[in-house]
């Protein structure tokens, strides 16, 4: 534990867990659509939904979808920037039978017409989990260099990255791996303690079932 987990995130306040932790679950989604986002369609569940209004839920995660940090003053004029800036935002309500009360599932459009949906939970003190992309279970904490590798379900393609990441030095802290099916699509999330670059990364991106390839930096 360190003095952050005890006194919370530097942030624009009033709530670590609402304002923060919604900011950075925001931010992340920008870095996974890799595209200026021109649209963003936010679903807001449990205590998010019901008190979003009073801790500037829905400014923080627009603010973050904009680019912006936890600590950036502008978070609180992130819904008249976003329109400056053409993103168009729509916010609604929902109910989630399972999960973390702090979830917000955000489904970006980006200027090159991709889009992306990405459910995050924020869990107390400006952590988060992003558990869900495109509705593969995912885990992402956003507290180390992270690689999310979509690839072809091959045997072999496991240990071909994981290799690339030996011979640079570099130790997984984190792993995980899902498919919808056998043989077909799946998405594996590393997480590292370290040593993540883009060259790395485009060795990844160079391997023959490696599909896609997003890195995420702290």
């Amino acid at each position: 534990m360190n003095v952050f987990d005890i006194i919370g995130p530097v942030m624009i306040g009033p709530s670590s867990s609402h304002t923060a932790g919604a900011a950075r679950i925001g931010h992340i989604a920008r870095q996974l659509l890799q595209d200026e986002p021109v649209a963003a369609q936010i679903v807001l569940y449990g205590s998010f939904a019901k008190t979003y209004k009073g801790h500037g839920t829905d400014k923080a995660l627009i603010a973050g979808i904009l680019g912006m940090e936890p600590d950036d003053a502008r978070l609180r004029f992130s819904p008249r920037i976003a329109k400056e800036q053409g993103l168009d935002v729509s916010l609604s309500t929902g109910e989630l039978p399972e999960g973390h009360p702090n979830t917000a599932v955000l489904t970006l459009t980006g200027r090159r017409g991709g889009t992306l949906t990405v459910r995050g939970s924020s869990i107390g003190g400006g952590n988060i989990v992003i558990d869900a992309i495109n509705g593969m279970p995912v885990h992402i904490s956003g507290q180390h260099p992270s690689l999310i590798v979509q690839h072809r379900d091959r045997p072999g393609v496991i240990a071909e990255v994981t290799d690339l990441l030996a011979d640079q030095g570099v130790n997984i802290c984190n792993f995980t791996l899902s498919r919808r099916q056998k043989g077909g699509v799946a998405v594996m999330t590393i997480e590292m303690d370290g040593g993540l670059d883009e060259a790395l990364a485009a060795k990844v991106r160079a391997l023959p079932d490696v599909m896609l390839c997003v890195t995420l930096l702290p």
